[in-house]
């Protein structure tokens, strides 16, 4: 191992930011006080290892490391960092989640560039490009309702518009946030200076789910490698059912006489578990309901709940949807409600670059030599730029299997692999 700054070090100095005592785990939305400071803490570890720290008309962070004499640090459209190598993640989390969706592949970053300065030290790094470790805001979409969008905006792939308008849970636009937050919404929108310098992106990022630890690759004590290759991310979308029915009152209100959206709700989702069920391949979730006024002796005027759904192909994707649409109509109209649908986000299935990923593959495999390709489930920002620049991943096993809650988890041993495995893909890149 290199004498470098361990990427366990680095995640411990964030194990107090963000802990939610409600919930479990961390709640680190977008431009809260927690993701600020998180934010502020990477600007300090990413200054200390020499690197010039810029926050772009997005709201991204861009910590460069310039090549040698390029004098280079005064913008983010310097010609000499034009093709430039990017890795990084994000710092925000779901409600109540675990400690490393997000912030694993930032510590990771800054332990690799620590390695990899190493390297150029003592002669092993020859490098003919810049470096930058990149910070995407509300990945998550936990705060404003839409995943990546950040890296969205960036790309060009929601309308500047539309992001702006986006409300939060207490009314407060991105808009008044962003500007609150040092941004301009004027000028937020599709950045081509911005990704004209992105010639690779790579981002490491714990595994949501079970893959490495699935029979197909345990050996005979039931473990599986530390580190896979990321092959795809699965199409995937969010829309949220608004049900209106009649508000009354809980006690004066006879069940005969009753158009209440709440039942109607309970009834959607069940349907909405057996459609996906009986389509191989397909994820149905709904994990957030909200009733209007919501008291305990009120019945609900309305209720709104949000669906994900994800499938391999997007054609199946958007037929789930309609399905559950169909659903969803029949079961308000039988209980004296009406219905609407409005689409949030939809994202297609994502092959990453075949040449990035041969790349990482060999690069991988000198550090975990069984390091298999997985296609994952769950979102990245790596998934949404890779329409407009080439983009690979790494995934860190993850024991539990679990993701979005406080029991997600990563061994020390299988961090710091992690780590070596990207300052080699890194390396081979440069």
């Amino acid at each position: 191992m290199v004498n470098t700054t361990s990427v366990n070090t680095l995640m411990a100095a964030l194990t107090d930011t963000g802990r939610d005592s409600r919930r479990g785990g961390y709640s680190r939305p977008v431009y809260s006080a927690a993701e600020l400071e998180l934010r502020e803490w990477f600007a300090a570890e990413a200054a200390r290892r020499g690197l010039a720290v810029e926050t772009d008309r997005n709201g991204i962070l861009w910590a460069w490391w310039d090549l040698p004499g390029s004098g280079t640090g005064t913008g983010p459209s310097a010609p000499e960092r034009r093709g430039a190598l990017v890795t990084g993640s994000h710092l925000d989390s779901v409600p109540g989640g675990g400690a490393f969706d997000g912030p694993l592949g930032v510590a990771s970053a800054l332990a690799a560039v620590d390695i990899l300065q190493a390297r150029e030290n003592d002669g092993t790094l020859l490098r003919n490009r810049a470096l930058a470790v990149a910070v995407f805001p509300e990945e998550e979409g936990s705060r404003f309702g839409v995943a990546c969008l950040g890296s969205r905006l960036l790309a060009g792939a929601i309308d500047p518009r539309k992001a702006l308008s986006l409300r939060d849970a207490d009314g407060n636009t991105f808009a008044d946030v962003s500007r609150a937050n040092g941004l301009d919404p004027d000028l937020m929108g599709r950045d081509d200076a911005a990704l004209g310098l992105i010639g690779d992106f790579v981002e490491l990022h714990v595994e949501q789910g079970r893959g490495l630890n699935t029979e197909e690759f345990t050996d005979s004590a039931g473990r599986g490698p530390a580190v896979a290759v990321g092959g795809s991310v699965l199409g995937h979308g969010r829309w949220r059912f608004t049900i209106s029915g009649q508000g009354n009152h809980a006690g004066t209100t006879l069940m005969a006489d009753r158009s209440d959206p709440m039942v109607a709700a309970a009834q959607l989702i069940v349907a909405v578990r057996q459609t996906a069920a009986a389509q191989a391949g397909a994820r149905a979730t709904v994990g957030r309901l909200e009733p209007v006024p919501g008291g305990t002796n009120v019945i609900a005027s309305r209720v709104d709940l949000w669906l994900d759904v994800r499938h391999p192909d997007d054609a199946v994707t958007a037929a789930l949807v309609e399905k559950i649409h169909g659903q969803a109509q029949k079961i308000a109209a039988f209980e004296g409600c009406s219905v609407q649908l409005t689409e949030e986000s939809l994202s297609g299935t994502v092959h990453f670059d075949p040449a990035l990923q041969r790349s990482l593959e060999q690069s991988a495999t000198r550090t975990v030599p069984d390091a298999p390709v997985l296609a994952t489930g769950a979102g990245h920002d790596a998934g949404v730029l890779a329409a407009r620049v080439p983009t690979g991943m790494l995934f860190v096993r993850n024991p539990s299997g679990i993701s979005h809650s406080p029991e997600e988890y990563v061994e020390d041993w299988d961090a710091d692999t992690g780590v070596l495995a990207l300052a080699d893909v890194l390396q081979d890149l440069l």
